[in-house]
C-alpha cells in the first residue's frame, strides 16, 4: 500500500479505517501483476464538494458529480475513490485490462473485494455511475445494520473530529 493510499485512509471516518486498510491489502493481494490499488479521494470537506458541483455549472468542465456540499457520502468520510497504479507509476482507470493475466480484469477483481467486505460500487448506480466509487452504506447501529443515506447522514450528531457518530 502506498503512501498517497495510507495518507487518504487516515483521513476517513475513524470506524472505517481498519477496515478500508483491509480492503486495500485484500485488493492487493488479488492484484498479482504490475496494478497496485490507490485510494484518489476519501473523506472531503462540504467546500471541496461544493467546487465539484460548480463543475459544468459554474464553469465550462464537465459535470463530474450530481452531489451538493453533505449530499456525498465523501463528506462524511465513508467513501473513497480508487485507480489502479501500474508499475508503480501510471494512474489507470480502465477498467477492463487485466494486468495479471488471470482472465478477470483487474479492476472488477477490486470490485468484488469491497463488496465482499459490504461496499457498494458506485458502477451500479443507475443514473450517474462512477465506477472508481466505493460508498460504506450499512452502519452498525445498536447491534443492526442501518442503510444509510446522506439525508440520514446529515442529521447525525458529530464528535469533536466532525465525524458522525455511530
Amino acid at each position: 500500500m502506498d503512501k498517497i493510499t495510507q495518507q487518504r485512509i487516515a483521513k476517513l471516518h475513524p470506524k472505517v479505517r481498519a477496515e478500508v486498510t483491509e480492503i486495500i491489502k485484500q485488493c492487493d493481494e488479488a492484484l498479482q501483476g504490475r496494478a497496485k490499488i490507490r485510494i484518489i479521494q476519501g473523506l472531503r470537506t462540504f467546500e471541496e464538494q461544493e467546487l465539484l458541483y460548480a463543475k459544468g455549472r459554474l464553469t465550462k468542465e464537465p459535470k463530474v458529480t450530481n452531489a451538493k456540499a453533505g449530499q456525498s457520502i465523501h463528506n462524511y468520510g465513508l467513501a473513497v475513490d480508487i485507480c489502479l497504479i501500474i508499475d508503480g507509476k501510471e494512474a489507470s482507470f480502465d477498467t477492463k485490462k487485466d494486468w495479471d493475466g488471470d482472465q478477470i480484469a483487474d479492476w472488477y477483481e477490486c470490485i468484488k473485494v469491497f463488496a465482499k467486505n459490504g461496499w457498494d460500487w458506485g458502477g451500479n448506480w443507475l443514473k450517474f455511475k462512477d465506477l472508481p466509487h466505493f460508498e460504506r452504506r450499512f452502519l452498525p447501529k445498536e447491534k443492526t445494520l442501518v442503510k444509510t443515506s446522506w439525508q440520514y447522514l446529515f442529521k447525525m450528531k458529530r464528535d469533536k473530529g466532525d465525524y458522525v457518530i455511530f
